[in-house]
């Protein structure tokens, strides 16, 4: 994490990066559609495109990741607190995880 108490940019761009590679190969996988003569000579089929994200679209990633996280650990500490524990563990976040997931 960054000194302003953020995530490195970079690493969530090779995050996005490695999904979007897999699920480019799963799709040429599964299509059973093929494009047309045309659009393959040109390399425009959607398919074809790998996809992108600019500067913000990565920042904006990184803050709604880190305010994602801290939520989490957040409500997981008040799970262990009343439980009377000093540590989170994976049970406090499995069990706040539903309700996080749908709030955000």
């Amino acid at each position: 994490m960054d000194g302003n108490n953020t995530f490195d940019s970079d690493l969530i761009h090779a995050i996005f990066k490695h999904i979007w590679a897999r699920r480019f190969r799963e799709r040429e996988r599964s299509d059973a559609i093929d494009a047309t003569e045309a659009e393959i000579a040109l390399g425009t089929t959607k398919k074809n495109r790998l996809a992108s994200a600019n500067a913000n679209a990565l920042k904006l990633s990184c803050e709604l990741l880190k305010s994602f996280v801290s939520e989490a650990v957040q409500r997981a500490a008040i799970i262990a607190e009343a439980e009377g524990m000093d540590k989170i563990e994976a049970t406090h976040l499995e069990r706040i995880l539903p309700q996080l997931l749908l709030d955000f």
